[in-house]
């Protein structure tokens, strides 16, 4: 006898081949970790949200035995990553996020909208997975495999390849609308910036801008400095038809 594994809702769409069982279902014949089964089918363990056997809610490290069946949940948004669950028992303090070069754009865009976003594209996938794993970062990425390893406490598959389009799926997500703190965080570096005065930078300053403008921050970290000129309305307007209104 084999284990058969039931997936539900968008875990199906990422389901690897077909089956004679219907779009859902897989029987597998082999004994190992849940974990390991689900993967197997191409679903990492980053999107599933409830695992349920027997009545029962199942952790990662289940053995299912054979003849048994298991179905197989994603999450339902918005996702709480401070909140313990069977699946993920670790609670994170807060949501901080690592991405790779698939979404490299969705990184600035994270910072733009005051969110902690790590992005170096000279790290390679084990090197991304440590850093996930070691800092509490919930990993953003298009790619599966990487999802997949066993250091990766959090993660999302991101669906779109629109990068602004790709923000909104991050932010309703994991519920973060109203933690968003716009002009906060360089976009450069991801360090938080600092307010100064204007008299500190105005050799740095064209004429226009002087006149213009009179409240500034800074970078501490790459020294830039960054004024509320016409591109702030226009990263507003943008964030406002992503998300369909801005809070």
């Amino acid at each position: 006898m084999s284990v058969r594994l039931q997936f539900h809702g968008e875990l199906k769409d990422l389901l690897n081949g077909t089956a004679d069982l219907g779009e859902n279902c897989r029987d597998l014949d082999r004994l190992a970790p849940v974990k390991d089964l689900i993967e197997s089918q191409g679903v990492p363990h980053t999107e599933v949200g409830l695992i349920v056997s027997g009545g029962a809610e199942r952790s990662f490290v289940y053995t299912p035995a054979r003849g048994e069946i298991v179905d197989v949940f994603p999450h339902t948004p918005p996702v709480d990553v401070s909140l313990p669950s069977v699946l993920f028992p670790e609670p994170f303090e807060e949501a901080t996020f690592v991405v790779d070069v698939n979404v490299a754009r969705l990184s600035g865009l994270l910072r733009l909208t005051g969110f902690d976003c790590l992005y170096d594209p000279r790290l390679d996938d084990a090197t991304i997975a440590e850093v996930a794993g070691r800092d509490r970062r919930i990993l953003l990425t298009r790619d599966r495999e990487l999802l997949k390893r066993n250091r990766v406490l959090r993660g999302r598959l991101i669906r779109s390849d629109r990068p602004w389009e790709q923000l909104a799926e991050v932010i309703r997500f994991f519920g973060l609308r109203d933690r968003i703190d716009l002009f906060s965080r360089c976009p450069r570096c991801n360090v938080p910036l600092v307010n100064i005065d204007k008299g500190d930078v105005l050799d740095q300053l064209k004429p226009l801008t002087r006149m213009m403008y009179d409240r500034f921050t800074r970078c501490p970290g790459c020294g830039q400095v960054y004024w509320s000129g016409s591109h702030h309305s226009r990263i507003r307007e943008k964030l406002a038809a992503a998300l369909g209104d801005l809070q």
